[in-house]
Order: structure tokens, then C-alpha cells, then sequence
């Protein structure tokens, strides 16, 4: 009978914040992966846990991946453990789970500390809808890409970043955002953890004054409903009313339908619109 792969969320700072669930799991699976071996030790020396550990990351993933696969077809219980926090997201893990669904091997979530949620409940933004990046792209083309299309993103936007490359990422944030609210949440749950509120104007004058140590998690607003409306508003002033009526007859509208929606995207009478048209 396969083994089953346990997906361990482990401290993303704090030692105390690892479950009991997540204990008992680490001393009960036959082996443990480690994206860092020198890191999971430190963790297992302070729970009292002695296991064996095969390191498995982002250069062996292709190898250790199927290696794994095979350990646990034969029967061996396997717990993945990421750096810190939860495994599978922006993490090779995501390849190995991905593995084992096309193996019929099960795959067991041990749930707890996640970076990105825990610095999206502290930034004070809309928590109800949110997008997760992880880390931009270093390529100067994908990340432009990107950042373009989350310029109309209306949900709050959460990224990862590293001190030395945050104030480049701030720029570029405020270049094609324009300037939102962000909350920079800083080396969360360790002893100098620091949550800065600020727009992104802000937040680049104060680090091109203070530079940046510790790990960042970024949580920025999402395109404001004034700002879309705006930019509706002009989309439609470009175009004469008689082509707005007109895209939608061609779209398949009757006359009176599409006046109707004309009018409503121009935040205007039916009468006005009546007025001037001529089709």
C-alpha cells in the first residue's frame, strides 16, 4: 500500500508557532524532504526529533521528485517541509504534490504558518479578495508583463521580497500601480518584526532614507473603484456616442438596448443620448 506524503507547514520566525499536529507528523513519517537540510535540523533539534532527511529542492526537484514517488509507492510515509512557512506555494513542492495526484499517492495538509496571509490580516487592506505574486520576475520583460496586468487588478495584491531587491520593486510598483496604499509587514513573527502602513510614495522615501534589512511581505491595494471609474469615464469620452450606440448594435443589441447601455456607461439620460445619435 503507497505511503502518504504530509505537507508540513512549518515557523516562519517564531519556533512556537509549529502545531502539535505538525510535530506528531514529523516524528512519525519514515523520512523527512527538506528544501534546506541545514535549516529543518536546526528545527528538529529544538522538538527532540532525530529523522532521517533528503533534501529536496528547486536544482533536484526533477531527480528527488521521483525518487520520492517511488519511496512512497513502496509503502514509506514521507513529510515535506519548506525554508519556513507552508510547502507548494511559490516552492518545488508544487511539483512534487503535482506527482503524486498523477501517482494516486495521497497528499495529507498539515496546516500553519503562512507568510502572505499573515501579512495580508495586519495590513489594514481589503482582506475579502486578494491575488498572491510571490516573488516579480527578475527578467525585465516578464515583470513588466505582470506588473501591467495587475495595474487594473481590484484585489488586494500580495508579494514577497528580499531586502536588497525591495526599493527597486517599490519603483516599480509605484511606475505601474501608480500610488496605492501598501503595508510593508517586516521579518513577521521574529523579534523585529515591524508593520509599516504608508502609500507607496511613502514607503519609497522612507527606505531610500532607512535601507531595508529582513524579509518583506508586500500588500498592496488594489485598483480603487474611483480610479477604474475614472478611467471608464475616459474610455468613453474618447469615443463619439454614435459609435458607443453603435458597438453595441454590432455586438448583437437592439437600438433600444443599446442606448440604454450606452447611456449607463456614460452616466447619462436615455433622453440625452436620443438626442444625438443618428443611425
Amino acid at each position: 500500500m503507497p505511503g502518504k506524503l504530509y505537507l508540513c507547514a512549518t515557523p516562519i520566525g517564531n519556533l512556537g508557532d509549529i502545531t502539535y499536529r505538525c510535530v506528531e507528523t514529523l516524528k512519525s513519517v519514515d523520512l523527512i524532504a527538506a528544501e534546506d537540510t541545514r535549516r529543518t535540523v536546526t528545527l528538529l533539534n529544538h522538538l527532540g526529533i532525530e529523522k532521517p532527511m533528503i533534501s529536496y529542492h528547486e536544482h533536484n526537484r526533477r531527480e528527488k521528485g521521483a525518487l520520492l514517488v517511488e519511496k512512497l509507492k513502496n509503502g514509506e510515509s514521507i513529510a515535506l517541509v519548506s525554508d519556513a512557512g507552508t510547502p507548494a506555494i511559490s516552492d518545488p513542492g508544487e511539483d512534487l504534490v503535482a506527482l503524486c495526484a498523477e501517482n494516486g499517492i495521497e497528499t495529507v495538509p498539515v496546516p500553519g504558518a503562512v507568510a502572505a496571509i499573515n501579512g495580508l490580516i495586519v495590513s489594514g487592506l481589503s482582506t475579502g479578495r486578494f491575488a498572491f505574486e510571490g516573488f516579480l520576475s527578475v527578467n525585465r520583460r516578464s515583470r513588466t508583463e505582470l506588473l501591467e496586468k495587475l495595474r487594473t487588478e481590484e484585489r488586494t495584491i500580495i508579494f514577497h521580497e528580499a531586502p536588497h531587491k525591495l526599493m527597486n520593486t517599490l519603483n516599480d510598483l509605484l511606475k505601474y500601480l501608480g500610488n496605492r496604499r501598501i503595508a510593508l509587514c517586516r521579518e513577521l513573527t521574529k523579534i523585529h518584526e515591524e508593520i509599516f502602513r504608508t502609500d507607496l510614495e511613502g514607503a519609497v522615501a522612507h527606505y531610500a532614507e532607512n535601507p531595508p534589512k529582513g524579509e518583506f511581505v508586500l500588500v498592496v491595494e488594489g485598483r480603487p473603484a474611483a480610479e477604474a471609474a475614472r478611467e471608464e469615464r475616459a474610455k468613453w469620452d474618447e469615443m463619439t456616442v454614435e459609435d458607443h450606440v453603435k458597438m453595441y448594435v454590432d455586438a448583437g443589441m437592439t437600438e433600444k438596448e443599446a442606448i440604454k447601455a450606452a447611456a449607463a456607461d456614460r452616466g447619462v439620460s436615455k433622453r440625452e443620448i436620443y438626442g444625438v445619435i443618428k443611425i
